[in-house]
């Protein structure tokens, strides 16, 4: 199964130094039968494509608790897609969790398929994402439209084999 793990930059410097992204329970985001169920016109393609948004949702809110811990992370997200065993992922019930998935065990480097991340770009959409979240989180439509901008940017697609540049 691909599952769509959310990330930072220097979370993705451990996974390369650690040889695997963990510890475990690591939660991702996954083509579910929920996803499936709530996404009933859409081919495997979008369906992955919602997975790996709402894996990016969930890298952005790492970047912003890095932030609040004083880590000093670059303001780009980061999603991490791998594929793992079916029966290494737990799903929930929940609709609210439609996408999100459960990992008891780390990822090993070698599962890693590909790398999405932002474009350099998109920094300053991501800054303001970050800074917004908590207004967005109260309800504020102002502030979901910031992190809406941030949305808007595609990541880019790295194969493994360019993880180390990209983290040059």
């Amino acid at each position: 199964m691909r599952v769509y793990l959310p990330s930072t930059l220097p979370a993705l410097a451990r996974v390369v130094t650690l040889g695997e992204f963990g510890p475990a329970p690591l939660t991702g985001y996954a083509v579910t039968p929920a996803l499936i169920e709530w996404y009933v016109s859409g081919d495997t393609e979008e369906l992955e494509y919602v997975a790996l948004t709402e894996a990016a949702r969930a890298s952005l809110r790492m970047l912003a608790a890095d932030r609040a811990d004083g880590v000093e992370v670059v303001a780009r997200r980061v999603v991490i897609a791998a594929e793992v065993p079916d029966e290494a992922v737990s799903m929930g019930a929940d609709l609210e969790e439609r996408a999100r998935v459960r990992l008891a065990a780390s990822v090993p480097l070698v599962k890693i398929a590909a790398v999405h991340v932002d474009d350099p770009s998109a920094a300053e959409d991501v800054e303001a994402a970050i800074a917004a979240l908590p207004a967005a989180d109260r309800g504020d439509d102002d502030a979901r439209f910031t992190l809406d901008g941030a949305e808007a940017h595609e990541l880019m697609w790295y194969a493994t084999q360019e993880i180390s540049d990209l983290l040059g």
